[in-house]
This record gives structure tokens, C-alpha cells and sequence, in this order.
């Protein structure tokens, strides 16, 4: 079981602007990147597994797509063995580990506050909350496929409106709907703000592949902290979680 109590004065809130915040998210993660890489070695070790048990190959896969010589007209994912299935376990992967992102979040607000941090606290997301924050991803997922299939500027454009999703169903304890609700109410009375935050933690997170493909492990991780210095900005310092023994 878990309580909410409100922590002290501890801990920097940024203004309630693009800039502000991304500094803030700098600071904040300077502090927490080591945890922010350990949620995706996690990521990866569990995608390696899943690729494993649904017989796909990757790496067989870019060789076909090379052997084409750029004439992509009939080759076709879907007839590469083991795709569907890898397919379907990513997103299921997606899923289960939503609450890992929400576990990263929670680290970086002990950090701000100047709380102890223990490694266990990167899996407070499968004890606080966690069916709402399955539900939410499910959710979240499917607004951004829908978004993702007609273009990817759509995406971004939508993105903005799930930002504070998170943050809000660990903090407040919200039900899936009500995260889902606040966050897009919070994001439609500041659009400009949140798109500019979205766009420029997007590129921040992506910079890994653009700079170094392995570099992705330490920068993806970024935008959780974006969600969390966003929340600060906007709805104040969150309650710390503490657990009863």
C-alpha cells in the first residue's frame, strides 16, 4: 500500500516556457542518466528475447531490404519470417514496461527534492497505480498509431496532448481516463509551449541514433524527464509516494 504526503520545500520548479523547462529536464537528468540508461538496457535485453522467440532476424531483414537497390515496390515486411509475431510482442512489450518510464520519473523527483534514491524505485510503476498506467498505455499507444499511420507530422502534433499523462497517474493516482483528460486540457489552454517541449525533447531523445546509433540508449530516456520538469512547470511540485512497510 502507498500514501501521499507532501514532501518540503526541496527541489527547483522550471517557468512556463519551452526553454525553461528544457533546461530544468538537463539538470534533472544530468542527475538520474544512469537509471534513465539501465530502463533501456532493460528494453533492449527483453527485445532481444522477444526477437529470439518469434524467429525474426533483424539483421536478414536490412540485407533483403539492400538487395533490393532501393526498390522497395515488392518487398513486403509481412513476409519475413517471424515479423507478425515480433510485431505484436514489441507492442505487448511496449506495454509492460510503461510502468518502467513511470519508475524513472519517480527517480527524478527524488533527485530534485534531494531524497535517497534506490534502484528499486526505477519499479515503483508495478506497485503505484500500475493497471491504470497499462490502461493508459494502451490508450496513448493507440492515438499514436492512429496518428503515426496517416503521417508522421500528425504525430507530433497529438503527441503534445499525452505529455503530462504520466507523471499525473504516479503523482495524483489518477484513473487512466482522467490522466488522459487533465494532461489534454492542460496541453490545449498552453499548445504552444507543449509542442515546442515535444519537438525539442524529441529531437534530444533521437540525437543517439543521429550522433551515435548506440547513443540512443543514453538520450531516449530524455523525455520522460521533459513529462516530469513539464508537470513542475505547470502543476506545481508533485507529492512524494512513500510506502508503508
Amino acid at each position: 500500500m502507498s500514501e501521499f504526503n507532501e514532501f518540503d520545500q526541496q527541489g527547483s520548479v522550471p517557468n512556463k516556457d519551452t526553454g525553461s523547462i528544457i533546461s530544468h529536464s538537463f539538470e534533472m537528468y544530468k542527475g538520474v542518466f544512469l537509471y534513465g540508461i539501465a530502463a533501456m538496457v532493460i528494453y533492449i535485453i527483453a527485445s532481444f528475447i522477444i526477437q529470439a522467440v518469434s524467429g525474426f532476424n533483424s539483421a536478414s531483414m536490412m540485407e533483403e531490404m539492400n538487395e533490393t537497390g532501393g526498390d522497395y515496390s515488392n518487398f513486403s515486411y509481412w513476409n519475413i519470417p517471424g515479423f507478425s509475431l515480433y510485431l505484436s510482442l514489441s507492442g505487448l512489450l511496449g506495454i509492460l514496461l510503461a510502468p518502467l518510464y513511470v519508475g524513472l520519473i519517480y527517480i527524478v523527483n527524488k533527485y530534485n527534492t534531494k531524497s535517497q534514491i534506490d534502484f528499486a524505485d526505477l519499479f515503483i510503476g508495478y506497485k503505484q497505480n500500475f493497471v491504470n498506467i497499462l490502461i493508459y498505455s494502451i490508450i496513448s499507444g493507440i492515438i499514436s498509431s492512429v496518428a503515426m499511420t496517416l503521417c508522421f507530422f500528425p504525430f507530433i502534433f497529438i503527441y503534445p496532448f499525452l505529455l503530462l499523462g504520466y507523471p499525473i497517474l504516479l503523482f495524483e493516482n489518477a484513473s487512466a481516463t482522467e490522466a488522459l483528460g487533465k494532461s489534454f486540457n492542460i496541453a490545449k489552454e498552453n499548445y504552444g509551449t507543449f509542442l515546442g517541449i515535444t519537438v525539442v525533447g524529441g529531437l534530444i531523445s533521437i540525437a543517439g541514433i543521429i550522433l551515435c546509433g548506440i547513443g540512443i540508449i543514453a538520450t531516449a530516456p530524455f523525455m520522460m524527464i521533459v513529462m516530469y520538469s513539464a508537470y513542475c512547470a505547470f502543476l506545481g511540485k508533485p507529492r512524494q509516494i512513500e510506502f508503508k512497510k
